[in-house]
């Protein structure tokens, strides 16, 4: 073989590679030349390590923790940011708690879409209108009791019956409307976000996350075989330009999977885990990809 190559030198101790040795050997030309490479003054080439980094990777920022994106093309979902630095709180949780669970799960969807990823316009920017009006209710309910009872103690119970009598109704109803508010709009959303991005035109995407529980039912297949609790996890997503009035995309997703899933048999969470799946169903409703499992 012609060029540059390595000569192995078989001894009693086997082959052995003799570094800069170059050209042709043909029988007993190998002891020759090795022979004068000792006797050369030149010293023997530097060991060059057997892996070492190039600088490119040296110089590039910190990667996600997770997978690649679904959709690389697509709009950016949760899986194509790095990870918040820092180090994850352990969540553990009663396993025998169905509602421990949820909500432990719905703080995960939370963390995932919003929290880790606080002040980064990459992602969703919570909106907590929901919250804001139960809230406005519950605050202004309690002061009609509290000016309510303040009058009746500081007026004649006779000359303050119809006032008393206003605010306890008032009351009622502030009270009965939190819980239609609650139950009817609110319902089992967990997280509502919205962002926009500028693409030569401004471009608002708003999603929607709703959670719920499956309780333990029996198998279709095995009537002596029990499903576990499921945690199930709606999405719904639209994509839309001009002041909401052209429809650019929509989407909408559900999926379930069982507790045992995201949490060990003493109640611990796999953070990853959960937020790895949401992620994933994200983006799938992100790239237009509707499903129920």
């Amino acid at each position: 073989m012609l060029g540059e190559q390595r000569i192995a030198v078989s001894t009693t101790e086997g082959y052995h590679i003799v570094p800069g040795l170059t050209g042709v050997c043909h029988g007993g030309c190998v002891e020759e030349t090795l022979q004068s490479r000792i006797n050369s003054p030149a010293p023997w080439p530097a060991k060059k390590p057997i892996m070492a980094y190039p600088p490119s990777l040296q110089e590039r920022p910190a990667q996600s923790l997770y997978p690649p994106p679904l959709h690389p093309t697509g709009p950016q979902g949760p899986l194509a940011l790095p990870r918040s630095p820092g180090t994850r709180d352990v969540i553990k949780v009663n396993n025998y708690s169905v509602t421990e669970l949820k909500n432990a799960c719905d703080d995960a969807v939370k963390r995932t879409l919003s929290i880790q990823y606080l002040s980064r316009p990459e992602l969703f920017k919570q909106i907590h209108q929901h919250t804001d009006v139960r809230l406005a209710l519950g605050w202004l309910s309690v002061f009609v009791a509290g000016g309510t009872g303040l009058y009746g103690y500081k007026v004649e119970f006779e000359q303050s019956k119809p006032v008393v009598w206003a605010g306890l109704i008032l009351y009622m109803l502030l009270t009965f409307t939190q819980t239609l508010y609650s139950y009817f709009i609110e319902g089992d959303i967990v997280f509502v976000g919205k962002r926009k991005t500028f693409s030569k035109r401004i471009i608002t995407e708003r999603i929607t996350l709703s959670s719920r529980t499956i309780p333990v039912s029996k198998s279709s297949a095995d009537a002596t075989k029990a499903i576990p609790p499921q945690y199930s996890l709606g999405v719904t997503y639209v994509r839309s330009t001009a002041a909401n009035k052209s429809l650019l995309a929509k989407g909408k997703t559900q999926a379930e999977a069982p507790y045992s899933q995201f949490f060990d048999a003493e109640g611990t969470m796999d953070a990853d885990a959960l937020e790895r799946w949401v992620g994933e169903l994200v983006e799938d409703v992100m790239g237009g990809k509707e499903k129920a499992t």
